[in-house]
């Protein structure tokens, strides 16, 4: 992520326009985030600042946040002294991730003053202060005392003291005989090293992407290049770029934004342009709160269902060396057998027989540990009965092990269920799958509100046949066995645990490039979602069969055929954009 002091000037930049706009509410959906909500010529708008070390930012956002039922003090404050108040300016600290955004509005006997509220967004001492005219802190969302912060406090009363100068260059200003003087002095070896050192305000991101522009390698290093010509590459990529930021984003594995700039992110296979520098930040964020809040809901699940998975990876460990031990049971036969031939060679209380083993062809002399309790007879029959229990337990284990390690992969699927839930009704849904299953005990007190069942995503390729995928396991029955005609389409990527996926074509033809993008939507949904050329196995609905006393999701089927396919093309990616938005 690459949100630096010049991204939040591109941000602000778009926020000018918001100017002369009147506070028509503020709340503070959490800790370290307020929400102003702003009415100007052209409608409405939110200004997010987010006050949070772990992702500072602020933008405008089009996302719906659920407020508490009591608003916290600083919101209260807030809203005493800026409700109604109007956005008159909006300024930036240089070089640093600061912002000052001065609001006119009247104090307690309706004359006019001018507050501020400053938003500094610089990692663990991200802050928001609202400042009197005479730039004393009225009051701010962290409080610093003298034993925290001997250098800068904040405290109500005092007066703000902007952060110290960070003491390095502005990019914007040099030139390339100053690049080249920077490359010349002593520092660091790696070339992106070098440049933060030296340049303020800009990410590790931004370094590498300069260093890959300049010296056609992330991790280049300053040893060996011709450093004139490094410069002048420098001085060019920074004029570039700072001159006409624009946004663009990168897609992680799973379709969401890995990562944001104000330039191309060349560094990594695919780069897309946003709509905004604000709008990115937005998506970004939502996105990726969204998945963190679905997948902390979900952690409770997983770790019952890993505990599952660790404790029958163990049974199951236990029982293979059991079953091999039970290969060895031929010889128990054969020293029955012995045991029996020299009944009488054995005396009271003898624990060892020695005799001769007449299967081996050079008849060696043997000894065979026998029960000094036990009469000669009884010893023989010991020994068969030991081999009866081995011949019996292979049956039952090789049974056991069978049902575990279907079991095993059942729970296995599962888990990928969990990772690719997107919502709150598709966890319920693995979670009343889990409870159907016995895995996990049903919700104890009152009970819960009959929940709608979530329909399968849907999907229509490029030739208008429409394309269904199921979310879980359940679902996938649900697709497979009861919504699809036995004449539609079947795909499943092969080997891996993942979503059915249905072309309902009702018997017609389905052109290749339906196939194609069918087959891609089942590797996208599926284990191997990070992977290229795939195997996808293609059959007719009326192929597939649900094994007996099978689990949720499990098929077998003979009849098909393989395409190979890759999870990432453009036209998946739209789709899965537009089912997303029809899901928020």
């Amino acid at each position: 992520m690459a949100f630096d002091a010049f991204y939040m000037s591109c941000v602000l930049e778009e926020l000018r326009a918001f100017q002369d706009s009147r506070v028509e509410k503020i709340h503070q959906p959490s800790r370290d985030t307020v929400i102003l909500s702003l009415k100007h010529r052209d409608g409405r708008a939110k200004l997010l600042l987010a006050a949070n070390p772990a992702a500072p930012r602020l933008h405008i956002t089009a996302t719906g946040f659920e407020n508490p039922a009591q608003p916290p003090m600083f919101c209260m404050l807030l809203r005493k002294h800026l409700s109604g108040a109007r956005l008159t300016d909006i300024q930036q600290l240089p070089m640093e991730r600061a912002a000052v955004f001065t609001f006119e509005c009247f104090d307690e006997l309706g004359d006019p003053v001018r507050k501020k509220l400053v938003a500094e967004l610089m990692g663990r001492t991200c802050n928001l202060y609202l400042l009197s005219p005479e730039a004393r802190i009225i009051d701010c969302l962290r409080r610093v005392g003298l034993d925290e912060s001997a250098k800068r406090q904040a405290l109500p009363g005092l007066y703000y003291q902007p952060p110290e100068a960070i003491g390095k260059q502005d990019p914007k200003k040099l030139s390339a005989s100053d690049f080249l003087e920077m490359l010349c002095k002593p520092g660091a070896d790696l070339l992106c090293d070098r440049l933060m050192d030296n340049l303020g305000g800009l990410s590790p991101l931004i370094c590498r992407e300069a260093a890959l522009f300049a010296a056609g390698c992330v991790d280049a290093r300053l040893e060996g290049q011709e450093l004139p010509a490094l410069a002048e590459k420098l001085a060019l990529w920074f004029s570039e770029n700072l001159a006409h930021p624009a946004p663009h984003y990168t897609c992680a594995a799973d379709g969401t934004p890995r990562q944001f700039a104000f330039c191309p992110i060349r560094q990594y296979s695919e780069c897309k342009s946003g709509e905004g520098f604000s709008a990115l930040l937005d998506l970004f964020y939502t996105v990726r709160d969204r998945r963190d809040a679905i997948r902390q809901k979900g952690q409770g699940l997983r770790k019952t269902v890993q505990n599952l998975c660790a404790r029958l990876t163990k049974k199951l460990a236990i029982q293979e060396v059991e079953l091999e031990q039970t290969y060895d049971r031929e010889r128990l036969r054969q020293l029955g057998d012995i045991v029996t031939a020299n009944l009488g060679r054995i005396v009271k209380g003898q624990t060892v027989l020695q005799a001769e083993d007449f299967y081996d062809e050079n008849m060696p002399l043997i000894d065979i540990p026998i029960s000094p309790i036990l009469s000669p007879q009884q010893n023989a029959a010991k020994f068969y009965k030991d081999y009866s229990r081995m011949k019996n337990a292979e049956k039952e284990l090789t049974r056991q092990i069978e049902l575990g390690t279907t079991e095993l992969q059942y729970l296995h699927s599962v888990l990928d269920e969990l990772d690719r839930a997107g919502s709150e009704a598709e966890l319920d849904e693995i979670r009343q799958e889990l409870q159907a299953g016995g895995y996990v005990k049903p919700d104890s007190g009152r009970k819960k509100m009959k929940q709608q069942k979530l329909p399968p995503m849907r999907f229509e390729s490029t030739d208008g046949f429409a394309i269904y995928v199921g979310r879980n396991n359940r679902q996938n029955d649900e697709l497979t066995f009861r919504s699809a005609r036995k004449d539609d389409i079947w795909l499943h990527a092969q080997k891996v645990h993942g979503s059915h996926v249905i072309i309902a074509c009702a018997g017609k033809p389905v052109p290749d490039d339906t196939v194609t993008q069918a087959a891609q939507l089942a590797v996208y949904y599926s284990e191997a979602k990070g992977g290229q050329n795939i195997a996808v196995d293609v059959t007719p609905v009326k192929q597939v069969k649900k094994p007996a006393n099978g689990k949720p999701g499990m098929v077998i089927y003979h009849t098909y055929r393989t395409v190979y396919a890759n999870p990432y093309p453009d036209i998946v990616v739209d789709a899965l954009n537009a089912e997303k938005k029809e899901e928020c």
